[in-house]
């Protein structure tokens, strides 16, 4: 089953600090709700895995990500990623990003990725697993915000404050983000499900 999917979101930071953060795996792997980084294969390729957790059952998902395309000039990168799981399951695809440089000093990323997926997990739907996708992006882009937006509020407070006292600012320490250490698929499907019914209550008493 292939699917594919379409983000877009800002952030209030500098485009070349949302650029060094989303071509470094770790930055990624931290941000991505389940997933880990196992090591760095070498400078383009690296191993990672993916935890979905379905009540008390946990699978895991295995494979390489590969940045296939990093031009710094653009700021425009693709992963290629291949990952199987213990019961068949396979999933590979692409995933691309594009930065793009807001007048108020902040940045647009545009995000598409196209995978395609095998094994038991296809036979809940494409609508469902679609509705689970964006949940999971969703999760994954606040938590890119959270880390950089507040890095950046503190490195600008950190350098008002040391320009009022004469001296140079050091640099602000990024905080740790903090996430799943697994995707709780049933909290998420309930979640896209509840916002179905929502939707089709606000069109029945036609409400925007």
């Amino acid at each position: 089953m292939a699917i594919e999917i379409k983000e877009s979101f800002q952030v209030a930071a500098p485009i070349e600090k949302v650029w060094n953060f989303m071509k470094t795996p770790e930055s990624l792997a931290a941000c991505m709700p389940g997933a880990s980084l196992a090591r760095m294969i070498d400078e383009k390729s690296f191993v990672g895995a993916v935890k979905l957790k379905v009540g008390a059952i946990t699978a895991a998902y295995e494979g390489t990500m590969t940045f296939i395309k990093l031009d710094d000039a653009a700021h425009e990168l693709t992963l290629l990623a291949e990952a199987k799981e213990k019961g068949g399951g396979t999933v590979s695809g692409t995933i691309s990003a594009k930065l793009l440089a807001l007048a108020d000093g902040g940045t647009d990323v545009r995000c598409e990725s196209s995978v395609d997926l095998t094994g038991r997990i296809v036979q809940v739907g494409r609508g469902m697993i679609e509705g689970v996708s964006k949940q999971v992006i969703q999760k994954f882009v606040a938590a890119v915000k959270a880390s950089l937006e507040t890095a950046e509020a503190a490195s600008a407070e950190a350098a008002g404050a040391t320009a009022e006292a004469g001296v140079a600012a050091p640099a602000a320490a990024v905080p740790p983000v903090v996430k799943e250490d697994s995707i709780n698929v049933l909290e998420v499907v309930w979640n896209v499900i509840w916002g179905a019914i929502r939707n089709f209550f606000r069109r029945l008493f036609g409400k925007s």
